[in-house]
């Protein structure tokens, strides 16, 4: 199988179900940004030391490839389509967050992003899935999609966040905080 088809060299692509729609879509935008973040994912979990915290992101990018593909399949080809993100996978994530916030000093002043290589990612990660997120709120404004996708999102971008803190923690290397200069 060749990787190029040449059916995207006029600015369409096709979704799951054959539809052909443009490149800027907004559903074509939303699974980018979904593609982009669980890349970014690829890297942090590539920098961490810690198993645990990369099995968890293994388990994301997974679900993040679900989500995705939800994503572009619309309509009544969605009954057709593969593996879905479900109820349990938001609670999973909640769950470990609860579990790593036990780890931590609960939050006294706003943390800038950064820290030690592997948490900075860990805090791209974070900000490209707030992004992620935003593309599938503009896309539920024009078109139906399960809400669960956009709790998945909210949810994960907090885990990242915790996450970030515990490989900063872990690592030795405090956090680094803002503090506001006056002008």
């Amino acid at each position: 199988m060749k990787i190029y088809t040449r059916g995207g060299d006029t600015g369409e692509t096709s979704l799951f179900g054959g539809e052909r729609v443009r490149k800027s879509a907004p559903r074509v935008s939303a699974y980018g940004e979904v593609d982009e973040l669980n890349s970014v994912v690829g890297i942090a979990r590539a920098e961490l030391a810690h198993d645990d915290l990369r099995m968890r992101l293994e388990t994301i990018q997974s679900s993040l490839f679900d989500l995705g593909g939800e994503l572009a399949t619309p309509g009544a080809a969605r009954a057709k389509a593969g593996p879905r993100v479900a109820e349990a996978d938001v609670a999973e994530l909640e769950r470990w967050i609860d579990a790593l916030e036990a780890e931590l000093q609960p939050l006294r002043n706003f943390i800038l992003p950064g820290g030690s290589r592997a948490a900075a990612l860990l805090h791209f990660a974070r900000t490209v899935c707030r992004r992620a997120e935003r593309a599938v709120i503009a896309l539920a404004e024009r078109e139906e999609i399960d809400a669960l996708l956009i709790r998945y999102l909210n949810r994960l971008s907090d885990l990242l966040f915790v996450m970030a803190r515990v490989e900063n923690r872990r690592a030795g290397v405090a956090e680094p905080q803002w503090v506001g200069r006056e002008r």
